[in-house]
């Protein structure tokens, strides 16, 4: 009797451009669709921001080598294209910063839910997912960090990769900025009531920033990830199984580090056989 070959999972690339009403502009998203599935309902689905990083880092490459490896499982990635008002439409929905930044985050949040998942789930014909995440780099870490904490009823886990976790309610230099109180990431964590069920990968390079604020020989992107990370065991979260920290010694925040990481990421959320 012949041996019985498994269909390889190969990537198929598709892009479109949506009109966005709330957003007033139009929006690249690209399709990493995984191909050659048998059950589709065993499939994830994976929204990206910054999705012209992942054009650049060859992120269809890295998927197909990952599934020729049979690393991960079947996932539908979806890269979205950031704005020229990237400043604005990424950031925390309840709280733009001290310079106002963020200031259409709500906006941003409302394409995802009313215009972009419609159109996904209409143009390919899923009924649903196995599971839904969120993941993003530098600021749009923020963001996605921001959109799966506030919809824990649609999204189960996370992928933060040098994520701007400084986003603060004060400048820095102000006499009256407290790390402890004024870092709105942190600070929504903490004051959060419940506990949602969700799982956090985090990511963050030695050479990520030079900055360190409060001198104590540790980057100020290291600080903010680990202070974090301890809000999160504060509230009952556990290393290893609820979250992870991946920090590279050699990692800068630069499109290369985060494609050395999101691998790692991928291999954490989603493992193959």
């Amino acid at each position: 009797m012949p041996m019985q070959m498994e269909k390889s999972i190969d990537v198929l690339v598709e892009s479109v451009t949506l009109v966005s009403e709330p957003l007033e502009r139009e929006v690249r998203v690209d399709f990493y669709l995984p191909t050659n599935i048998e059950d589709p309902s065993k499939m994830s689905l994976l929204l990206i921001n910054d999705g012209q990083d992942l054009v650049a880092m060859g992120f269809d490459k890295i998927l197909t080598y990952l599934y020729y490896q049979q690393s991960i499982s079947p996932l539908l990635c979806v890269g979205i294209h950031c704005g020229e008002d990237r400043k604005n439409e990424y950031g925390m929905v309840s709280s733009p910063d001290f310079k106002g930044r963020g200031a259409k985050a709500d906006l941003y949040q409302q394409f995802l839910m009313e215009e972009l998942m419609p159109y996904l789930y209409s143009t390919y014909k899923i009924g649903s997912f196995r599971e839904k995440a969120f993941a993003g780099f530098s600021l749009g870490a923020l963001s996605a960090l921001d959109i799966v904490w506030n919809n824990k009823n649609l999204f189960s886990k996370v992928g933060v990769f040098s994520g701007s976790l400084w986003w603060r309610a004060k400048n820095k230099a102000d006499k009256n900025f407290h790390e402890s109180t004024d870092r709105l990431m942190h600070r929504q964590i903490r004051e959060s009531v419940d506990k949602p069920a969700l799982k956090f990968f985090f990511q963050c390079g030695e050479l990520d920033e030079l900055e360190d604020r409060n001198n104590n020989g540790v980057i100020d992107s290291i600080d903010d990830t680990i202070d974090l990370l301890r809000e999160l065991h504060a509230k009952g979260y556990r290393e290893g199984t609820d979250f992870r920290y991946l920090q590279l010694k050699d990692g800068k925040h630069d499109v290369p580090t985060w494609a050395k990481a999101l691998p790692e990421f991928l291999k954490w959320g989603w493992p193959g056989k």
